[in-house]
C-alpha cells in the first residue's frame, strides 16, 4: 500500500503548455466563482421562482432543451470527448472519477429534463447559454484533470478518496430524494394563493429550504477532496457561489409568499445558514 503523500498524482509538467492552460484556466475559475456569487446576492437568477421579463435574455426555447443544452452538452458530451482524446491515463483511479462525474450529469442533464415537471415550458436561450459557458469551462478543467492525472498506486485506500467518495454519495442521494420530492409537489397547486408552489415537508425540508442544493454541494465537496485537485475545488467553490446566494433569495421568496413558513428552516446548511 502507498504511503500517504500530500499531492498523490502527477499532471502536467511544470512549465509546459498544457500545464499553463491547465492552471490559468483554474485561476479563470476563481475569478469567475467570485464574480458569480456578487452577482447573484446583488440578484438571484432570472428563472424558477425568480423569473424576469424573459424578453430581456433572447428568444424562447423549450425548457427541457435549454436544460439539456446547458448540463448534458458539456457535462456528458464534452466531457467524454476531453477524458478520451485529450487525455493519456486509464487506471481504475481515472474510470471511477469519469463513472462518478458521469453518474451525476446523466441524470442532471437527460433524465432530470425529461421528467421534471417544469412551471414555465419554455426559457430564454440567454439563460441557457449563462449556464452552458460557465459549465463548459469548469466540465473540461475537471476532464482534464481526471483523464490525466496519473494517481499513486492505490490511491483508493487514501482516506481522502474514501471520505471523498461517500460524500458524493451521500450528496447524490440528498440531490436525488430532493428533486424527486419537489417534482412530485409540481402536481399540486399552490397555497395562499401561490400557484404552482407550496411549501414542501419531510426530510431534510423540515431543516433547510433547499436541500437539493445542499445535497449538490455535498457531492461537489467529497468530489473535490477524492480528487484532491485545485479543478474539484474551484468547481465546488463556483457551485457554492451559486447556490449560497440562491438558497437565501429562495428562502426569503417562501416567507414572502406564505404566511405560516417555518421560521426555525435555515435557507442551505442545516443549523446553520
Amino acid at each position: 500500500m502507498t504511503i500517504f503523500t500530500a499531492i498523490p498524482w502527477k499532471l502536467y509538467e511544470d512549465g509546459s503548455t498544457r500545464f499553463w492552460v491547465h492552471y490559468g484556466l483554474v485561476i479563470l475559475g476563481f475569478v469567475l466563482a467570485v464574480i458569480t456569487i456578487i452577482a447573484q446576492w446583488a440578484k438571484p437568477a432570472p428563472y424558477g421562482k425568480h423569473e424576469a421579463n424573459d424578453a430581456n435574455w433572447g428568444p424562447m426555447i423549450h425548457q427541457r432543451l435549454g436544460h439539456i443544452f446547458s448540463d448534458a452538452l458539456p457535462g456528458v458530451l464534452m466531457f467524454l470527448l476531453v477524458f478520451f482524446f485529450y487525455g493519456s491515463k486509464r487506471e481504475h483511479t481515472n474510470y471511477i472519477f469519469m463513472a462518478l462525474w458521469l453518474t451525476h450529469y446523466v441524470h442532471r442533464g437527460i433524465l432530470h429534463p425529461m421528467l421534471m415537471r417544469y412551471r414555465s415550458k419554455k426559457v430564454a436561450l440567454g439563460i441557457t447559454l449563462g449556464g452552458f459557458f460557465p459549465n463548459c469551462l469548469f466540465h473540461f478543467l475537471n476532464a482534464d484533470f481526471v483523464g490525466n492525472a496519473d494517481f499513486v498506486e492505490n490511491y483508493y485506500y487514501d482516506p481522502r478518496f474514501i471520505i471523498g467518495i461517500l460524500l458524493y454519495v451521500l450528496g447524490y442521494i440528498i440531490n436525488r430524494w430532493a428533486d424527486h420530492k419537489l417534482r412530485s409537489l409540481r402536481e399540486t397547486k399552490g397555497e395562499d394563493g401561490c400557484t404552482g408552489y407550496y411549501i414542501p415537508y419531510g426530510g431534510l425540508f423540515e431543516l433547510i429550504t433547499c436541500p437539493n442544493y445542499f445535497g449538490e454541494l455535498v457531492e461537489w465537496l467529497g468530489w473535490a477532496l477524492a480528487t484532491w485537485s485545485l479543478a474539484g475545488l474551484v468547481w465546488a467553490l463556483f457551485s457554492a457561489a451559486t447556490f449560497i446566494p440562491r438558497s437565501w433569495h429562495n428562502h426569503n421568496w417562501y416567507k414572502q409568499q406564505f404566511e405560516h413558513y417555518p421560521p426555525n428552516r435555515k435557507a442551505l446548511i442545516p443549523w446553520v445558514y
